[in-house]
């Protein structure tokens, strides 16, 4: 078995039968899949079970979140290449084929990206890799433009992909560990995908290997439970691999991203506008704020943790701050306000 697909399931089971149902009909026969079902009410694990009997099945009594899901999943897988799946996905055909080819022609590369494209507009981009804010802030590459106006290599170079499809090397999981629990969900795929590039491994983009996404089905845009996840694992996945440079810098970029946010907010545009018409504005405001204290209250876990990141590191502090500074993002792309600097 060359891969195992680890597939993460909270009362996911009107997604299944896309997501499942596509991984039947893929080209590429090397692999298994391992659904971490996390405490469902919604008869998914029924489901799996009876219509896809050949999917293993992992089930847990509670919620784990996200990241604790996929490293139960890993436990229970034995592949070469691990890849993570979310369950609100569709898979073309030859997805995995060639994202496992070029991942066997690129013995360098630790993680490799899909090219991920909205569910329900196929020419409409979800994800294309991932790019990072001086904040630690990260989105993925190319969000909501149209793929068909972009001019892509069939393999190019990428800062870390999307967990929401994501293949990783067991070679580089065994040097850097997998998601850190304490994530619950959001940002761990940034954190990861840091870790990795410090430690040297590389990150490709397998642009024919094409998947659709159903964005943000599970917490909601502006669900303050993801406001809130975000806000404090962001702060966690720059403190554990910036360099000292950026990190004394933090104070000021969060600042500029706050005005940033206001700024679009006021304008009603991009998601600005979402933001207005969620119905949960003080709730978001509150989350954001709750984010920002537990992320200090993490601080010394998140130091020592830092440490020991640092014992793998395989690029230098100039080297990671070029690596980043090529892969920046800026708060108005961010936010997607409706600025040209969106489009371009």
């Amino acid at each position: 078995m060359q891969v195992s697909i680890i597939i993460v399931n909270w009362n996911g089971r009107q997604h299944l039968p896309d997501c499942l149902g596509s991984l039947e009909k893929q080209t590429f026969s090397g692999f298994e899949v391992v659904l971490v079902d996390n405490g469902s009410s919604d008869g998914s694990v029924e489901y799996v079970r009876e219509c896809y009997p050949w999917v293993k099945l992992v089930i847990l009594p509670n919620n784990s979140g996200f990241a604790a899901g996929n490293n139960i999943g890993l436990s229970h897988s034995s592949a070469e290449y691990i890849v993570t799946l979310n369950n609100d996905t569709m898979a073309e055909p030859d997805w995995l084929a060639e994202l496992v080819a070029v991942a066997d022609e690129h013995p360098e590369a630790g993680m490799l990206a899909s090219r991920i494209c909205n569910f329900h507009d196929r020419d409409q981009v979800d994800s294309i890799g991932f790019r990072v804010c001086r904040d630690g802030m990260s989105r993925g590459a190319y969000r909501l433009q149209n793929y068909s106006a972009l001019a892509l290599e069939r393999v190019e170079e990428t800062l870390f992909p999307s967990a929401c499809v994501a293949l990783y090397r067991r070679a580089m999981i065994d040097e850097t560990g997998f998601f850190d629990e304490d994530f619950f969900a959001y940002c761990e795929d940034t954190d990861l995908g840091l870790r990795g590039r410090l430690a040297g491994w590389g990150a490709l983009l397998a642009r024919d290997a094409v998947i659709y996404h159903k964005y943000s089905q599970t917490a909601g845009t502006f669900s303050p439970l993801k406001l809130y996840l975000v806000e404090r694992n962001h702060y966690w996945a720059a403190l554990k691999t910036f360099p000292l440079s950026l990190l004394l810098l933090l104070p000021y970029f969060t600042v500029a991203r706050f005005l940033v946010q206001a700024a679009t907010v006021l304008s009603g545009k991009g998601s600005g506008g979402e933001f207005l018409a969620s119905g949960s504005r003080s709730a978001c405001i509150g989350a954001i704020l709750r984010g920002i204290r537990d992320a200090v209250r993490g601080i010394p876990r998140i130091l020592r943790q830092r440490r020991q990141v640092m014992r793998t590191r395989r690029l230098s502090a100039p080297d990671f701050t070029l690596l980043l500074k090529r892969y920046r993002l800026s708060f108005r792309e961010l936010l997607d306000d409706g600025s040209d600097a969106v489009r371009r």
